[in-house]
């Protein structure tokens, strides 16, 4: 085996993993998820280093993982993502002044934050593009839980780019489509062309996943919808429906909540000067999972709606990887791609 690279996700309810191994075609060749006990994290912040810790160690155990580093995605709700126009200077510049340009939008003191800019596009002598604020405090809790068990974070990445990149490989180079992954307890929402992420949302919105409800004792079973694991084609989507009415024709309100925000989040990208037109919605994560989901967004957007497991992303070494992990490392696995070269 050549090159691995390990791409690490920390949220409410587990601690998930992918490793990749790099070549012409990317390979997935391990994986693992260990769920984690109530109030040891939420999202990408964790509030029991001493749990989360038991897990990580399970987790490399269990997956059978040799490597230590690890690229780290985060996705927390307090992450701020906006867009951002500036003066164009040599990179090292604007990372010395985005504090100080910044400050005003941030909720907390600039020396409290991690800063990052992801460029898009350049006009004269502005640059536009993404702005993403973390809490440093939050940043560097994960990395001292991960020094307990001897792991370095070799690189950070915001979870919504990682998507991005499994974005282009879902859709096809060409195009713009936005990805919706549907999480425990946050959705990520992203429009990306060519794998390049032009928008961003953090959801809070609590899902019933297979893993809430089994922290929460219940043993109802969560079914599989059939055409979750098919192509929605265009012409066969159902026409949009108001907001009243997703209400009244999907019977539960937290399905309902959900399709409405990823609704008026696609039509809110849509209202931005020079948006593209998003070709197609790519669902994952296990909120995908939840019965009712897909026929509530593919009735409730005016888009194709289509659910993106992780073997259609990258080749897949081993099989037995159940419904929800197959969604959840879609999001991991982008994570990993950041760092194939």
């Amino acid at each position: 085996m050549g090159r691995t690279v390990v791409g690490l996700e920390i949220t409410e309810e587990s601690v998930r993993a992918a490793q990749i191994a790099i070549g012409r075609t990317p390979q997935l060749v391990g994986y693992g998820e260990v769920p984690l006990p109530a109030d040891a994290a939420r999202d990408s912040e964790i509030t029991d280093a001493g749990a989360v810790a038991v897990a990580l160690r399970q987790l490399w155990t269990g997956a059978g993982f040799k490597g230590k580093e690890v690229t780290l995605g985060v996705a927390s709700r307090r992450i701020l993502v906006r867009e951002y126009t500036t003066q164009a200077m040599k990179p090292e510049l604007l990372r010395e002044a985005l504090p100080y340009q910044v400050q005003d939008f941030l909720p907390v003191p600039a020396s409290q934050a991690v800063l990052d800019f992801f460029p898009l596009s350049y006009h004269d002598d502005q640059v536009s593009g993404l702005l993403v604020a973390a809490i440093s405090e939050s940043i560097e809790q994960i990395i001292a839980t991960l020094d307990r068990v001897k792991l370095r974070a070799r690189a950070i990445d915001l979870a919504a780019f990682g998507l991005a990149r499994t974005s282009a490989l879902a859709h096809g180079r060409q195009g713009t489509v936005a990805a919706v992954h549907i999480g425990d307890h946050t959705t990520q929402f992203v429009v990306s062309t060519g794998g390049i992420p032009q928008f961003v949302r953090l959801l809070p919105i609590d899902v019933p996943t297979a893993a809430v409800q089994a922290r929460l004792g219940q043993t109802a079973e969560i079914p599989v919808e059939a055409e979750m694991l098919e192509l929605v084609p265009a012409a066969a989507a159902p026409a949009p429906r108001t907001r009243g009415a997703l209400r009244s024709s999907t019977g539960d309100p937290v399905v309902s909540d959900l399709v409405a925000r990823v609704r008026s989040t696609l039509a809110f990208y849509a209202s931005r000067p020079n948006a593209l037109p998003v070709d197609e919605v790519l669902l994952s994560g296990a909120g995908a999972n939840v019965a009712g989901v897909v026929p509530g967004l593919t009735a409730g957007l005016d888009v194709p709606v289509r659910v993106v497991s992780v073997g259609e992303i990258v080749a897949v070494k081993s099989s037995g990887i159940t419904p929800d992990l197959a969604l959840n490392l879609v999001s991991t696995v982008g994570v990993a791609l950041g760092e194939v070269r």
